[in-house]
């Protein structure tokens, strides 16, 4: 996650551009969603509809699962 830390007049650091980076998948996915979801506020979803909400919850849910999965791999372990 990002912490706004330092001056904001000079920018991203580099550590918070890598992490933007990192989470830039979930970041698109959740915008798919958030598009099919919008898609259908006014009006009653066709089966065409509901197989694309379908598909964009898979996608930000599988995002998700590879950006915690890359999280967790790049901890190091604890032990006793």
């Amino acid at each position: 996650m990002l912490a706004a830390v330092g001056d904001p007049m000079q920018g991203p650091t580099a550590a918070d551009l890598d992490a933007i980076e990192r989470e830039l998948p979930v970041i698109l996915a959740e915008r798919d969603l958030l598009e099919a979801e919008i898609a259908v506020l006014d009006r009653v979803p066709t089966e065409v509809d509901d197989q694309r909400l379908r598909r964009a919850r898979r996608r930000l849910l599988a995002a998700r699962r590879d950006l915690a999965n890359r999280t967790t791999a790049s901890l190091p372990e604890v032990g006793a």
